[in-house]
């Protein structure tokens, strides 16, 4: 590729985006142009500079990667975002392709993976690190289809945040929909899934690697 590659970095870990921005700079056809830490500041930096591909971490504070992916796609139709996820579980690779995501690849990838990744969703190609593909692959292969598939982006977002003990009124907030809409589809989900309440959820979540367990147990109140 010999045109420069103007490229954000969102991730709210600003010690990850160091050590990406170092290795992206290395290339000669890559320039980081700017940064973000969370979802809404992704959203208005996108729209003030001339972004060719967004690096962009799912899991964020308040409004999540999905939710950001279909915001800019909504504003920019030609979006190229590619997603760098710690999520290895290619449910989350699917919805993100869902909300608008030309690529998926998972942290634990080669830094050359990520450059080539980059460049791939830079020509508009869809790309997938090797353990997201092997594992949609294995899934197909299989005889059951996975009940978080069935879910829709916005059903998913719901999930995760359900999960992360957010009350009603915080997903409405986050997700710029109405609490009814949330219960609505609360229900909807544990219906989907063949659960009857939020603790057999939350053991879904666990066992669907949607959570971490240490991370329950680390958010955990002091108190009993």
């Amino acid at each position: 590729m010999s045109h420069l590659v103007k490229i954000m970095l969102v991730d709210d870990h600003a010690i990850v985006r160091e050590g990406y921005r170092s290795l992206l700079q290395k290339q000669p056809n890559f320039e980081v142009v700017c940064e973000a830490s969370d979802g809404n500041e992704a959203y208005s930096q996108y729209k003030l500079h001339q972004i060719d591909v967004v690096v962009m971490d799912i899991s964020m504070p308040g409004q999540s990667g999905l939710k950001v992916i279909e915001r800019i796609r909504q504003y920019d139709p030609k979006a190229r975002i590619l997603v760098f996820s710690m999520h290895q579980n290619p449910s989350f690779a699917l919805q993100a392709t869902r909300a608008g995501a030309l690529g998926y690849i998972t942290k634990s990838s080669e830094p050359e993976a990520l450059i080539r990744a980059i460049g791939q969703v830079a020509s508009y190609k869809h790309t997938l690190s090797a353990d997201i593909a092997q594992a949609l692959a294995m899934e197909k292969l299989g005889q059951e289809q996975s009940a978080l598939d069935e879910l829709t982006v916005r059903e998913f977002e719901i999930l995760r945040l359900l999960v992360d003990a957010k009350s009603n009124q915080d997903i409405a907030e986050l997700l710029n929909i109405s609490p009814k809409t949330v219960s609505n589809s609360h229900y909807i989900i544990k219906k989907k899934l063949g659960v009857s309440s939020d603790i057999e959820l939350t053991r879904l979540a666990i066992k669907m690697n949607l959570v971490n367990l240490l991370e329950l147990v680390d958010e955990a109140p002091d108190e009993d």
